[in-house]
């Protein structure tokens, strides 16, 4: 397995040896977990970061059925995985272990550009595997990445009007950014990898929206564009809408409650493997609580990304924090947001500037 050059996630080199005692470690750390949730329902499962469909099929029904034992499952729980086209011969049996969702990892149509990007697949194969999981599972999203370097607006349009004729339900459009720490930012800063002009990659954000608009698909967040709402990510959405989520495995992020109901908690799985695995044999630590500003900032930053937009009487309530106002006014002067009493959401020219907007938005 390589690691991407693009990619921040926590991620280590698989080592066989060490797989039978992560998923003992996952169980128990499932375990811990319960006690500190209570009786709660999954509304959804994710198996993401890194390359989950590495993960042997038997190993992703037993956590699945841990889970099931421990909470219950809601009837439509959405059980979604992210697959690597190179895995593609597994997902039969990823599917038959209980995936009922599955994101394919396609990146780009272009096999020099999947080459820079470090993937282990090529166009080929990244249309194989789309082909199969929609054999599969009705839920399935194809992920691209663009404002790739010396891509041109012309070469994103075909490769996405090539995905798009195939008639997906669901499409993952992220804008390559540079990450602080990864083999990319390394490159940029020794000058061997030259980022595309913010304008031309504004230019590919709206070919995007224009393209996956005109074949039925709505921008129902940023990133993101659904036929339908049977179609939307709902894991995804518990994230932009402030849900409750616990986050098991190396390097886990998990947030729950809200500072309404006596305070946020926020915890940090270790990130080293080995660290990670011997802590799951001790009851939770570093638990913390995020204070009623911070959990509203991170409510405006993520709530700001949906089409709907920011539910400001529920940001109220749970954080007694509101927007910015005088930064609203401007904004809003500007044409880049358009707000009432009760709500705060982006316009179509608001999109292209989505994370400064949010950050000049809260409090």
């Amino acid at each position: 397995m390589r690691i991407c050059p693009y990619c921040d996630f926590n991620v280590y080199k698989a080592k066989g040896a060490d797989s039978a005692a992560l998923v003992d470690a996952l169980i128990a750390d499932m375990a811990r977990w319960r006690a500190v949730t209570g009786p709660r329902t999954l509304a959804s499962i994710h198996f993401g970061g890194g390359t989950p469909s590495l993960m042997e099929a038997r190993d992703i029904a037993r956590i699945l059925e841990t889970a099931e034992t421990l909470w219950g499952l809601a009837p439509e729980a959405e059980l979604g995985l992210e697959a690597n086209p190179a895995e593609r011969s597994c997902l039969a049996d990823i599917v038959s272990a209980g995936i009922n969702r599955l994101s394919v990892g396609m990146q780009s149509l272009d096999d020099a550009a999947l080459a820079r990007l470090g993937r282990d697949h090529d166009a080929r194969a990244g249309l194989e595997a789309l082909e199969i999981a929609r054999s599969l599972v009705a839920r399935v999203s194809a992920d691209l990445i663009y404002a790739r370097e010396d891509q041109s607006l012309d070469g994103w349009k075909g490769e996405l009007s090539t995905v798009l004729a195939l008639g997906i339900d669901h499409l993952s459009a992220y804008q390559l950014t540079i990450e602080d720490g990864t083999a990319f930012a390394r490159q940029v800063k020794r000058g061997t990898l030259v980022p595309p002009p913010e304008d031309l990659a504004a230019d590919m954000f709206t070919a995007t929206q224009d393209l996956t608009r005109a074949a039925g698909l709505e921008a129902y967040e940023i990133s993101n564009h659904a036929r339908a709402d049977a179609h939307r990510s709902r894991h995804n959405r518990l994230y932009w809408t402030g849900g409750d989520w616990i986050g098991i495995g190396p390097g886990a992020h998990g947030r729950i409650g809200s500072h309404a109901g006596g305070g946020r908690i926020v915890h940090a799985a270790p990130m080293r493997p080995a660290d990670y695995i011997a802590a799951s044999q001790q009851p939770l630590s570093e638990l913390e609580h995020l204070s009623a500003l911070e959990e509203a900032q991170e409510r405006v930053l993520m709530g700001l990304r949906i089409a709907e937009g920011l539910d400001r009487t529920r940001l109220k309530s749970l954080t007694g924090h509101d927007v910015d106002e005088e930064a609203a006014a401007s904004l809003l002067a500007d044409g880049l947001i358009a707000m009432d009493a009760s709500g705060v959401r982006l316009t179509t020219q608001g999109r292209l500037y989505a994370d400064r907007v949010a950050n000049l938005l809260a409090p």
